[in-house]
């Protein structure tokens, strides 16, 4: 436990403790809290990412903040600072019953008295209410995360044209770990999240119930791997994702993005899934281009906000 006592509350009953580890109880609390949460609002309230640090124990960098009242879990923030240049990031819910009574506030004011005043906070799906809140906590909008759809018809995906002397295999765990880590690194070097990736945050996503190795795809060029198409399905929602596309620097530039995307896309489709959506930052312009160009249209928006620097 980082803070031994909870932090002071305002309201009557109302405390919030500042952990850097959940028990398996706690983690159950708070994944009935998201699972609630995002019935009522259509959308995940913290990020997969988020949501995988819930377990395992102590994570570097991880804290969490559990609100309760008289005892009951009613929220729950995470503030993650493992990124040694950008701000610590944080994520919040509170449980749809008990909102407008402050208790957002009062978690938004911990994180940020945590983090020193110097705060990222995510706000999924862009929802009014977590505009609103941003703006109390001082937070300025800096960062548009869209997610793309297109409907799945296999006659209206392109042929993948690979360039010369690439071949494409499937993943295959434990065998293929550092290298992709390696690429997956340098790929997305720019990339706050994605390309800070570790063994352990592999083994996370693998030991995960929808992990299919069949669903991800390795380019490589004499043997050594250039590029990656991993997919994801959503199976309660028969959606399936582009989950990750990454092409390494030397590789970029020829044509092999498209054509995972075109190989991934098929598979989905094969799976009988009738619906792809994947993430993108509405200022990668040249990617965003790319993806509409393939039939994406925004879906809906991830708003990312932050204390002014």
């Amino acid at each position: 436990m980082t803070d031994a006592a909870a932090v002071a509350a305002r309201e009557p009953g109302r405390q919030i403790q500042i952990l850097d580890a959940l028990t398996p109880e706690q983690a159950e609390d708070v994944v009935g809290l998201l699972a609630e949460a995002a019935a009522s609002d259509g959308v995940q309230a913290v990020s997969e990412q988020g949501r995988l640090q819930l377990r395992g124990g102590h994570r570097e960098g991880v804290r969490h903040f559990l609100l309760t009242v008289e005892g009951d879990l009613v929220g729950y923030g995470q503030l993650e600072d493992t990124d040694p240049i950008e701000a610590p990031a944080a994520e919040l819910v509170v449980r749809p019953g008990r909102r407008g009574q402050g208790h957002g506030r009062a978690l938004g004011t911990a994180l940020l008295a945590a983090s020193g005043k110097r705060l990222r906070a995510w706000a999924h799906g862009g929802k009014a209410a977590a505009r609103h809140l941003a703006q109390v906590l001082g937070l300025a909008l800096f960062r548009e995360l869209r997610q793309l759809r297109r409907p799945l018809t296999p006659t209206a995906i392109d042929e993948p044209v690979l360039p010369a002397g690439v071949t494409v295999r499937t993943f295959v765990p434990g065998q293929d770990d550092a290298a992709w880590l390696a690429v997956n690194a340098a790929a997305f070097a720019h990339h706050p999240e994605q390309g800070a990736l570790t063994q352990r945050d592999l083994d996370d996503r693998t030991a995960e119930p929808w992990f299919d190795p069949k669903g991800f795809f390795l380019a490589e060029r004499d043997g050594e791997l250039i590029g990656f198409h991993w997919t994801k399905v959503h199976a309660e929602e028969q959606l399936g994702e582009v989950y990750v596309v990454g092409i390494s620097p030397e590789a970029q530039g020829g044509g092999l993005g498209k054509a995972l995307t075109a190989i991934g896309l098929r598979h989905l489709a094969a799976e009988g899934l009738t619906t792809a959506m994947l993430y993108v930052d509405a200022d990668n312009t040249a990617a965003v281009t790319v993806y509409e160009r393939l039939g994406f249209r925004t879906h809906e928006v991830d708003l990312m906000y932050r204390t002014e620097s």
